[in-house]
């Protein structure tokens, strides 16, 4: 969560997952699970199953922001949230899509299928999610804090499950973690200050590689092919050295996403992650336990490499824009690997194109990785063709390139990300 305001207050309070194992005996642990998903015209194989889950931080997370900068009980905010898990809500076109790509995920294993197939068939459009152990475990979150999930009764439940199973995740680990606070990444920017997740998280300063780069060429909109070059260098900076090195960094050298402006001229941007979900949920917490430990994308020099206790280098990354020192722009968007492309792509939309925030949003992405060019349609790709690049060519707007969730202080005007079902409102 990236906190900004006029007065100056610039934090990130990093609460990601954090590689688990304190105290686990290494040779008792079970085999990731290899799940096959299709995005309609690109694939890609996720890890799941209890080797899978890593040390989760949404509990302190949440707690810890409402202490710090809310203005309102946490309860009343986890109030609404536990009515609505308890009396299910229907699945809209985007969330079902997401459902039945994720099948063999949340059939994996009878407890999630009791929630997404409760009937032997996985839900569809319309048919309403109904978790009424979240629910109250939401609750409790609103009325005890965090505690009873690293050092109390859900703390143990979860812990014990994974252990009988091969899971990394222990009561140690619980234990010890903690809700981190950083200074954000500041870059300059045509005339503006970008504020960016710093490591450990990876997502920031690619980010931030990448927008310098474009800087150095001058204060013009860059084309489609000098963006693909762009993001050719980000993932050509990926290298090990750069991972193993994240977390001395302090600056330059299932994810989802909220951007917020309130009438003080507070910006708040926040992107959590449960990947896509490890298949598990613990009886008796309605918890679906994230898969993080099985993402490739997370675990690029091979999985259960990194230490228990190291945060995860997640692409994730929270942004926001300022403008003579006041928010202009806060954005973030899920999308695992393509959520660094995506923020990219809104950025440049709205600073170097002029586009007001819905059409930066909704306009057509590229994405590089692997020496395959990404492309939605209605981007001109003659000259990429003309270059000799490999190109995969989707029929249509697709989750695969993120879920931006944006919103403008001049004017006020926000939009959520129509490849995610997004949404925008005002109070």
């Amino acid at each position: 969560m990236l906190v900004a305001d006029r007065v100056g207050e610039r934090v990130v309070l990093d609460f990601s997952v954090e590689a688990s194992g304190r105290g686990a005996a290494p040779g008792r642990r079970a085999e990731l699970v290899a799940i096959d998903v299709s995005f309609g015209d690109a694939d890609q194989v996720f890890n799941i199953g209890p080797a899978s889950v890593g040390c989760y931080g949404m509990p302190a997370g949440i707690w810890e922001a409402s202490r710090a900068h809310g203005s309102l009980p946490l309860s009343d905010l986890t109030g609404p949230a536990a009515r609505l898990a308890r009396e299910g809500v229907p699945l809209n076109p985007e969330q079902a899509y997401v459902v039945e790509i994720l099948a063999g995920i949340v059939t994996a294993e009878p407890e999630c299928a009791a929630v997404y197939a409760p009937e032997g068939r996985v839900l569809g459009l319309g048919d309403p999610v109904r978790q009424p152990e979240l629910a109250t475990t939401l609750e409790r979150l609103g009325a005890e804090g965090p505690r009873p999930f690293y050092r109390g009764d859900i703390a143990r439940a979860i812990a014990d499950w994974l252990s009988e199973r091969g899971g990394l995740l222990t009561p140690e680990d619980l234990e010890a973690y903690r809700v981190v606070n950083r200074r954000p990444i500041v870059l300059p920017y045509r005339g503006r200050d970008v504020l960016l997740n710093p490591p450990p998280s990876a997502g920031g300063t690619l980010i931030a590689f990448a927008l310098e780069l474009l800087e150095r060429d001058g204060h013009f909109a860059p084309t489609t092919e000098r963006l693909v070059e762009v993001m050719e260098a980000a993932q050509a900076h990926r290298t090990p050295e750069f991972l193993a090195t994240l977390g001395e960094r302090s600056s330059l050298g299932s994810t989802t996403h909220i951007s917020v402006l309130d009438a003080d001229g507070r910006a708040c941007a926040v992107t959590t992650s449960n990947g896509e979900g490890a298949g598990i949920i613990v009886p008796g917490t309605g918890i679906h336990l994230n898969n993080m430990l099985g993402e490739q994308d997370l675990n690029p020099l091979g999985f259960h490499k990194h230490p228990p206790g190291r945060r995860l280098p997640s692409m994730m990354s929270p942004t926001v824009v300022l403008r003579d020192g006041r928010p202009e722009l806060v954005l973030g968007s899920g999308g695992s690997n393509r959520i660094r492309s995506a923020i990219l792509q809104t950025v440049i939309n709205v600073v170097d194109r002029g586009m007001d925030v819905a059409d930066a949003v909704r306009s057509p992405r590229a994405h590089f990785e692997d020496d395959i060019v990404y492309v939605e349609p209605g981007l001109d790709v003659h000259t990429l063709e003309a270059a000799g690049r490999t190109l995969a060519r989707f029929r249509e707007l697709n989750l695969f390139f993120g879920g931006v969730n944006a919103v403008t202080a001049d004017p006020l005007a926000g939009v959520g990300d129509p490849r995610r079902g997004g949404a925008a409102a005002t109070a």
